[in-house]
């Protein structure tokens, strides 16, 4: 029985839920406008630094990113990158400094985008994946690819310009495929990496290559990894991965060949996964879940038909 048009796909994929945010790119070559944007009261801002950002929880129990007005916001010129504005004209900037500031309160703390991610709202988590993938740009790519010189900021964080050639560089996002394999018995194959802790299973994933269409890629990548064949693909969704700058394109994917040969460089172990071998190897614990934040949860949720088990919990 194949489950993947469940209840379970009613739930949002984490980071890819609307934000409510606008990112509103045609005011980012418009420099009195941002200025003024920035200058504005009602205007807010937050900083990033290497992946990382303030986070705090208000009186209700909520989490949010620990925003400022602009005006009481750490300086900064060259690094400061528009996000966009809400549906009650609010503009919201960030900044991407070499640390954290800190907190008078010791209340917030900081939190990568694995963690925040799952706390955050619609919109904070919106914004958060926007500011960590420029900041991981803009860090990793600040010299002109065809001269060498250089790079200057522009378009509001969004474009890098070499002042030598004139050469434009535009945020860098490479496609990936991830996907749900099963077999003609609906078992799902699940494997572990060679750096993941013992029990850490997944869905395979891989990068798409220049030429390859992106089922072509799920094939050559299940193939290269597990040693296994696969014909239908079906396309799910997508996921904004900025680790350092990933598309993850998920599917549900059928094999046609069902004998195992892991590659033994990427993935150490491959197995194939009944709904009850599952539930009982999360309950338990000799198989550790991927991470929730990850599609990959929400793929193997697609097939299990609701929402994974934990350890010491019946499903």
């Amino acid at each position: 029985m194949t489950t993947w048009t469940d209840h379970t796909a009613d739930r949002p994929i984490s980071l890819t839920a609307p934000s409510g945010i606008d990112r509103a790119a045609h005011h980012r070559l418009d420099e009195a406008w941002l200025a003024a944007a920035w200058s504005h009261p009602t205007t807010r801002a937050f900083v990033v630094s290497g992946g990382q950002v303030l986070i705090d929880e208000t009186a209700d129990g909520t989490t949010e990113l620990v925003m400022t007005p602009s005006f009481e916001a750490p300086l900064t010129e060259a690094h400061r990158y528009f996000l966009g504005t809400d549906d009650d004209g609010v503009s919201y900037f960030a900044l991407q400094k070499d640390a954290l500031p800190g907190r008078m309160d010791q209340s917030a703390r900081a939190a990568g985008l694995r963690e925040a991610g799952l706390l955050l709202s619609q919109r904070d988590a919106g914004l958060m994946v926007h500011a960590v993938a420029l900041e991981n740009w803009q860090r990793l790519h600040r010299f002109c690819s065809r001269c060498g010189e250089r790079t200057v900021i522009a378009a509001a964080g969004h474009i890098r310009r070499c002042p030598a050639c004139g050469a434009e560089h535009y945020p860098r996002t490479d496609p990936a495929v991830i996907m749900a394999v099963t077999d003609h018995e609906d078992r799902i194959l699940l494997g572990r990496q060679v750096h993941w802790p013992e029990g850490r299973f997944s869905t395979l994933a891989g990068f798409v290559e220049p030429g390859e269409s992106i089922e072509q890629s799920v094939r050559r990548e299940v193939f290269e990894e597990a040693g296994v064949t696969v014909g239908e693909v079906e396309y799910i969704a997508s996921q904004p991965w900025p680790f350092p700058s990933s598309l993850m394109l998920g599917f549900m994917a059928r094999a046609t060949s069902a004998e195992i040969n892991v590659d033994g460089e990427e993935i150490q172990e491959a197995r194939w996964f009944s709904r009850e071998d599952l539930r009982a190897a999360f309950e338990s614990g000799e198989v550790l879940p991927p991470y929730g934040i990850s599609i990959a949860a929400r793929l193997i949720e697609l097939w299990y038909g609701k929402p994974l088990p934990t350890r010491g919990t019946a499903a």
